[in-house]
């Protein structure tokens, strides 16, 4: 059975690309022609894929932007067609959970067996046994929260934990001890590229899911400068909304798609290009 970890890196490989597709579906700004379409979510996130997958590390549902619309079905039908029609293109489902015990278990079941994802978000903050039921899961990835996009991040993750920030723990603690399946990546922000070399610096080549290029101002650059592995890979640098809306019009697939290619090229001119 291929794992998350071989997936990404053979995508990472085939398509020369660390770009990450969110799927995040807001009707409100879907094209007008899926005006009156009882199965919009699903129709407007499968064509998004089937224009990008080639360019792509892999794509990244957000379970909030289904499960609100009540349309958890489209969710699980969206991951199975990447499955079915792009394979070798993971699967992350953005869902940031984390809880006690067999609450946690019902969580992994949820992301793994309901959804199909290959990999799932996790928020570490109530410590290991919440997310062991996802560590324990070899060959799926998990994506644990480091230090985050949004503009309060500092609030808990900069506090000072005996001589560190909290963020730098949390990486400390995932490379050293939770990673003993190999299965584990960081959500480091593109907004906080300084902080991006800190957990660079700490994990060493572990992937790292880097939110905040597009709508939130990352720069691809300091992105590159400071969070690559010694590879030139290591990266899943994820964008939604700049690739998503590109167009409202008919051309919506095609504009993401050129959009999707403007990033990885704009990324692949500032990394070190792994040799064939």
């Amino acid at each position: 059975m291929t794992t998350f970890i071989e997936s990404l890196q053979a995508a990472w490989q085939r398509n020369r690309s660390l770009v990450c597709v969110g799927l995040d579906p807001e009707p409100a700004r879907l094209p007008t022609r899926f005006a009156g379409d009882d199965d919009a979510v699903f129709a407007f996130c499968r064509d998004i894929v089937d224009a990008t997958a080639d360019l792509v590390c892999c794509f990244k549902p957000q379970i909030a932007h289904f499960a609100a619309l009540g349309a958890e079905g489209a969710l699980q039908r969206l991951i199975a067609h990447i499955h079915a029609r792009q394979p070798g293109v993971p699967v992350i489902l953005d869902a940031k959970r984390g809880d006690i015990g067999s609450t946690a278990e019902h969580y992994a079941r949820e992301a793994f067996e309901r959804y199909g994802a290959d990999a799932v978000t996790l928020n570490p903050y109530l410590g290991r046994d919440s997310l062991q039921p996802f560590l324990d899961r070899a060959d799926k990835g998990a994506v644990i929260l480091c230090r985050t996009s949004n503009p309060g991040a500092g609030d808990l993750q900069d506090l000072d934990v005996g001589g560190m920030p909290l963020y730098q723990r949390v990486a400390e603690r995932v490379a050293h001890e939770w990673n003993g399946n190999g299965n584990c990546l960081l959500v480091t922000g593109a907004t906080y590229p300084s902080q991006l070399a800190e957990v660079r610096r700490i994990v060493g080549d572990m992937p790292l899911l880097v939110p905040g290029i597009g709508a939130q101002g990352g720069d691809v650059e300091a992105v590159l400068g400071h969070g690559q592995a010694s590879d030139g890979a290591g990266l899943l640098i994820s964008s939604s909304r700049a690739i998503l809306y590109a167009s409202a019009a008919d051309d919506f697939a095609a504009a993401a798609r050129q959009a999707t290619l403007a990033l990885r090229d704009e990324i692949n001119r500032h990394r070190r290009m792994p040799t064939d």
